[in-house]
């Protein structure tokens, strides 16, 4: 397999680029539409008045701004928010400079069905809601002091075309660009590493161009992250050509790894003489993988596993609209977990999160669709198939091909056709598009049947791993089943759990009996699942019984947890009013649970101690108190300064435990290395509530309007402990430049609106989502709620 790395990234403000001379410009065109939720097949006109509609900017998901209902047609599958039709208009002008240039517009995606009109020109159609696509709007523009209308149908009403929260409306971001006739071909540069030593990498690279002009040059400068330069090529194009390739160089590269994640910057200028007629910045990750079929997974040439998590592309209370804050945070608690690889299930991810993924330094599983031709919903994607499925596929693959962290290409998730003959044909038509374009990655689909002789996606003979969905029993015997093949655990566990809820007793492990319709919670009537480790769908296991196979053999490279995060819709097994999963090891707020720091315990090389749960009980209850740990040989627990003994894991255990019988007061552990402290942990009896605590993640944010302060509040005790039954409603007001973009608490069946000033606390928290504006300042955060002391915080917006 060949080497490759890369990623494209543009952050552009303005009509300028980083380069003052850019003959490229490129504008964030998300500022300032008109927007309308219901028909109304006049708007597509210049002429019409949309002066009483909704002014916004995108992105933007309407569906989020809405009520939940049992009776949207949504169902409680896609969270139970209302869908429709809607209508995006944006009225602009273009300087008369831009006459001679070729105009496009740039989607970064579109909940679904989107069709675009430019003047009253019809553009096209594209039903795919998570796809990046572009039209060519030159020739029907007006330049100067005309304005120009472009007006966006949405239409997410035909219901279910989804299996979790999709969200409605033009919810990626829109770009803006203006280029000369002559100019690079968009998504036409693709750049791999064919040659890496340790005193050299040779880089390829492959630019297509789009030329009016002869005579050309072409120069290509490389920087690394000091700005300095560390190669450099000029190349002379005589004739009228599509593409051009040549390599370059680097002496003593620095390598892009999950710890390390270096990035250098290629500067692509095309010139005609001395003038510059385009420029184009790709940002790139030198780096190596391999997989084998005994030793599982290395990167750079040493062997690692991968410990990921899927997720899906919700933002909690952001609905699906992307922002870039809100991805990073969630890829930050990820990685303080020790999380190293994502899964994008399952549909192409927003450039943003790519771009983020490759600076911190995540892998990624970049996955194409749920469904082909066969649909699992009544409206999905299986409607447009047959006409779309070869220009989706292959616009996502020249979108991400140059992202290092994309490591893996999926074709399909759990695909019906893997239990007829067709599964064969298809998926060699899909991995030829894929390897047409990305020959330098393995092409996986995530196969829910483990029965090699079943499964006639496997039986195609085109993957280049085997991705297996659950099925955690079989995979000790893999490379029986699938002589000299790579293995990938694409998606494991299932395993189901709520953020501060404990029913016990909880010696052994339950899992959801396939012929129940919710899991035994003791009749808790709450739709509430205990947040031990003990609970698991039918199909899945909990965390630790996955884990422990996984880690134990070198063949398994790794895995991909369901999921990294709670997300809105799928809350099976349990029907309204729940309305988002419960298969998150952080919650839909953000808030990690329990099992999370048995993760960290594991995929970190950082001390961890966590106790659980809380030690608010009924007098002379029996409790089981488990405590995950590393970087110690032991862990004594203590009850009111009573020591309860001391506990080591033993064999593959994973945490250990303690029966305990309540009595009010403070839970202590202690844990030890070589008869050495290393980390002790407290756990009080909390009173009743009597204050708010706000933490904010940050406290200064930029006054850019899109920047985000994800403000976790406490509701404590008179002596600041946290009340683990607290469901007090806490208000919020904001001063300054500033709003709040949302509310949370992480509850699975709260019906509270995410946008509104308020939330009752959820297990002692809640979450405040405050957005900047484009105006610098203080910004003053008040919570307050009945018979509580209030709390402030205040931000700096700059």
């Amino acid at each position: 397999m060949k080497l490759f790395f890369v990623f494209i990234s543009f952050v552009f403000a303005g009509w300028f680029t980083a380069s003052a001379q850019s003959a490229r410009k490129v504008e964030s065109f998300d500022r300032n539409w008109k927007f309308m939720l219901g028909d109304d097949s006049l708007a597509k006109s210049n002429t019409f008045n949309d002066n009483k509609w909704r002014t916004l900017d995108l992105p933007h998901d309407w569906s989020i701004e809405g009520s939940f209902s049992q009776r949207n047609p949504s169902t409680a599958n896609e969270g139970g928010l209302p869908t429709g039709i809607g209508w995006y208009r944006k009225t602009f002008t273009l300087p008369l400079s831009s006459k001679s240039k070729n105009i496009i517009i740039n989607f970064d995606g579109v909940y679904r069905n989107s069709e675009v009109w430019i003047n009253s020109h019809y553009l096209g159609k594209r039903p795919n809601g998570y796809i990046s696509f572009n039209y060519d709007l030159t020739g029907y523009l007006k330049f100067g002091n005309q304005t120009n209308v472009i007006a966006v149908r949405v239409d997410n009403s035909d219901q279910p075309n989804s299996r979790w929260y999709s969200g409605s409306g033009i919810y990626r971001n829109v770009w803006l660009t203006a280029v000369n006739k002559s100019h690079f071909k968009q998504w036409g540069t693709f750049i791999t590493t064919p040659q890496i030593s340790d005193h050299s990498a040779t880089v390829n690279i492959k630019t297509g161009i789009s030329s009016t002009d002869k005579n050309l040059n072409l120069k290509t400068v490389i920087y690394d992250e000091k700005s300095k330069v560390v190669a450099d090529n000029t190349s002379s194009i005589n004739n009228q050509v599509d593409a051009i390739d040549r390599d370059i160089v680097i002496q003593n590269p620095i390598l892009w790894s999950t710890d390390h994640p270096y990035l250098y910057k290629v500067v692509l200028q095309l010139f005609k003489g001395n003038e510059l007629l385009d420029d184009y910045n790709v940002n790139i990750g030198i780096r190596s993988f391999k997989f084998d079929s005994q030793k599982g997974f290395s990167l750079n040439g040493i062997q690692m596993k991968i410990k990921g998590v899927c997720m899906h592309h919700d933002l909690g209370a952001l609905g699906a609209a992307v922002n870039t804050r809100a991805i990073e945070r969630q890829l930050q608690i990820l990685k303080q977990m020790g999380c190293n690889a994502i899964r994008t299930s399952h549909n192409p991810p927003a450039p943003e999160f790519l771009t983020l993924c490759d600076k911190m330094g995540f892998l990624v599983m970049d996955e194409a669709f749920d469904m082909w031709a066969k649909k699992k919903t009544k409206h999905d994607y299986h409607e447009d198939w047959a006409q779309w499925h070869k220009q989706d596929l292959t616009d996502q693959i020249l979108r991400d091909r140059n992202h290092p962290c994309v490591f893996i290409w999926s074709v399909g998730n759990e695909i019906r056709e893997q239990f007829d003959s067709t599964g064969i044909s298809i998926t060699r038509e899909l991995v030829k598009i894929v390897k047409n374009i990305d020959d330098t990655r393995p092409v996986t689909s995530a196969l829910s049947e483990s029965d090699p002789h079943k499964n006639f996606i496997y039986q195609s003979g085109a993957l280049d791993l085997v991705g297996l969905n659950y099925h955690q029993e079989v995979y000790a015997d893999f490379l029986k089943n699938y002589p000299n093949q790579k293995f990938i655990a694409t998606e494991t566990m299932s395993a189901l759990e709520t953020r501060g809820f404990y029913d016990t007793p909880t010696d052994t492990s339950r899992h959801w009996p396939q012929s129940s319709k919710i899991p035994f919670t003791q009749g808790n009537p709450q739709f509430a699942v205990t947040a031990y480790d003990n609970v698991a769908a039918y199909w899945g296991s909990t965390h630790e019984e996955t884990w422990k196979i996984i880690k134990k053999y070198n063949f398994l490279s790794g895995l991909f947890i369901w999921t990294g995060f709670d997300y809105l819709g799928e809350p099976t097994p349990y029907p309204w009013p729940s309305r988002s999963s419960y298969f998150g090891i952080v919650d839909l707020a953000g808030f990690p649970k329990d099992v999370y720091y048995m993760y960290q315990s594991e995929w970190t090389n950082k001390p961890v101690l966590h106790l659980l749960p809380h030690w608010n009980w009924k007098p002379g209850q029996i409790i089981d108190v488990w405590a995950y740990y590393s970087q110690a040989d032991e862990v004594e627990l203590f009850l009111n300064g009573k020591s309860l003994g001391i506990k080591k894991k033993q064999g593959d255990d994973l945490h250990v435990v303690w029966k305990v019988k309540f009595e009010p007061g403070i839970l202590k552990a202690i844990s030890r290395k070589n008869g050495k402290i290393i980390l002790s942990e407290e756990v009080h009896t909390a009173g009743s509530p009597a204050k708010i605590q706000l933490i904010a993640d940050r406290k200064s944010i930029n006054a850019d309007g899109n920047d985000m302060s994800f403000i976790k509040v406490k509701v404590l005790d008179k002596d600041g402990n946290i009340v683990p039954d607290a469901e007090n409603l806490v208000n919020f007001k904001i001063k300054g430049p500033a709003g709040i973009a949302g509310v949370d608490n992480g509850s699975q069946i709260s019906m509270e609106p995410f946008k509104a000033n308020h939330r009752k606390a959820f297990h002692g928290m809640c979450l405040l989502i405050v957005r900047s504006q484009k105006t610098k300042g203080k910004v003053l955060v008040e919570a307050s709620s009945v018979g509580l002391k209030p709390s402030t915080t205040v931000l700096n917006s700059k």
